[in-house]
């Protein structure tokens, strides 16, 4: 009825159909203000804007800003003809002004094929840049948009502001940890194949420590990964750093984590913790006091490099490449042995029983973090720095994707037989060993990868049985449950 009196009355209404949701259906009201506001007149008419596809639900502020372009343009104030070629993402503020919005970066990834000019904010404008073959405009206002569009000031493009190599360091160094050099060790490997790493260890012997400073070895990230890792987070409406750009990313995320904060999705799916870890690395501490189904959920994620949300009205895909970095005590009391140690084997079972066999099977290392021996800490000897392992992982890296156009933790069984042969002795040698382990036939590729990737490091040709007995002495989760067991 008020809808009609209006109508009849010539008052201006804009109708927004399409699914919109409560924060687009309030586009109207921020757009007749800014329009209001940039100097224009807002048309005495009855609009209606149309966003489609209309079985798609609309949600965010980033629709403001072609809506009210459509409406200018609609009222003659803008050139129709010169809005041909381009796409335009922004939220308005009542006065005119255009503020950024989340997933400005994949709007631009989207549109990098289709030759168009994306128009959206100045913060936003910088990073989407960056996204190869697209053009972008940058505007402070509604008005100053107008002006260019109408020829009365410059219209200009673009180009990605360079980023100094210098600004994606990181402050922490792998040479601020006394000792644990099995450890170091188990991480330099873990970087250079990208393999998934346990580690085990009282309270306080540097387990968190050692695992912060793995981005610190790892190699930087490829423009385009870098590109990619940066629209997750716009979608995710959390701003990239630029000194952050090209340093993979690292999250680490509470005990208390839910499985939908973990994995993603949620009525309206958004990604999760493992996707915001995609080319870099999901540090999980604590890892028993997580919820064993939570971490269960991690498992298909782990083998396929993605994951996929199903709901009633929609199906997605959010990537998850990432490397599965954990910490943990060994027991309830943090100890399984010596004169601090409060609980007895069965309660240490239990305790262990929280992390099932097949998650435990997806990791490649699980190695012990052990107290350091008297002394140590009083000592200031400054160890090997993060810059020098990184070159010793980037090397390693090289000659993988040189090989076989992947990193050794995502071969196959058959990519296995061609890159990393071995002789029928050794081969003898790594099914016998796995078999008196106890161990699964995913964990015999597990332990052949990283036997790979130990030659690699050496810069062999070839995997020798002094690699594979290194490989398999970084199996410290399967000996404590063997020795508990008996």
């Amino acid at each position: 009825m008020l809808q009609l009196l209006l109508k009849r009355l010539n008052v201006p209404t804009i109708s927004i159909v399409g699914l919109p949701e409560t924060s687009v259906k309030e586009a109207k009201d921020r757009v007749r203000s800014a329009i209001l506001n940039s100097g224009f007149s807002f048309p005495a008419k009855r609009i209606t804007v149309n966003l489609a596809p209309a079985d798609v639900p609309k949600s965010g502020g980033r629709f403001d800003l072609p809506i009210a372009i459509g409406i200018l343009a609609a009222a003659g104030d803008i050139p129709l003809a010169r809005l041909n070629d381009m796409a335009f993402c922004g939220e308005l503020a009542l006065s005119g002004a255009i503020r950024p919005v989340s997933g400005a970066i994949a709007t631009a990834l989207s549109i990098s094929q289709q030759h168009l000019t994306l128009v959206t904010s100045e913060q936003d404008a910088d990073a989407a840049a960056r996204v190869p073959e697209v053009k972008v405009h940058g505007s402070a206002s509604l008005q100053q948009l107008s002006a260019g569009l109408n020829g009365q000031s410059t219209f200009n493009l673009l180009a990605a502001s360079p980023i100094e190599p210098a600004l994606s360091k990181l402050e922490s160094d792998m040479s601020d940890v006394q000792g644990q050099h099995l450890a170091k060790r188990a991480l330099e490997l873990a970087a250079a194949g990208a393999h998934h790493l346990l580690m085990l260890g009282p309270p306080g012997t540097g387990k968190t420590m050692l695992a912060s400073r793995l981005p610190g070895i790892l190699p930087s990230l490829s423009e385009q990964q870098a590109i990619e890792v940066a629209a997750i987070n716009s979608v995710s409406a959390q701003q990239r750093e630029l000194e952050q750009w090209y340093i993979p990313p690292f999250r680490s995320p509470h005990h208390s984590a839910s499985m939908v904060a973990l994995v993603g999705g949620g009525s309206n799916p958004k990604p999760g913790e493992i996707t915001l870890a995609h080319h870099g690395v999901l540090f999980l501490d604590e890892l028993p006091e997580f919820a064993r189904s939570t971490l269960d959920a991690l498992r298909q994620p782990l083998e396929s490099g993605e994951v996929h949300i199903s709901r009633a009205a929609l199906q997605v895909r959010f990537p998850s490449r990432f490397q599965l970095i954990a910490a943990m005590n060994p027991s309830p009391c943090g100890y399984y042995q010596g004169q601090q140690l409060r609980s007895n084997p069965d309660q240490i079972l239990k305790y262990l029983s929280k992390l099932s066999g097949p998650f435990l099977d997806r990791f490649d290392l699980s190695v012990e973090v052990a107290e350091l021996p008297k002394g140590s800490l009083s000592q200031h000897s400054s160890g090997e720095s993060s810059e020098a392992i990184k070159q010793r992982v980037i090397a390693a890296r090289k000659l993988q994707m040189q090989r076989s156009g992947k990193l050794n933790s995502q071969l196959s069984g058959k990519e296995l037989h061609k890159h990393a042969f071995l002789s029928a002795e050794n081969s003898d040698f790594l099914e016998s060993s796995i078999r008196q382990l106890g161990l699964s036939a995913r964990a015999f590729h597990r332990v052949w990868r990283l036997a790979r990737t130990i030659a690699d490091l050496k810069q062999q040709s070839d995997v020798k049985r002094s690699d594979l007995i290194e490989a398999l002495s970084y199996r410290a989760m399967d000996r404590l449950l063997k020795q508990l067991s008996h």
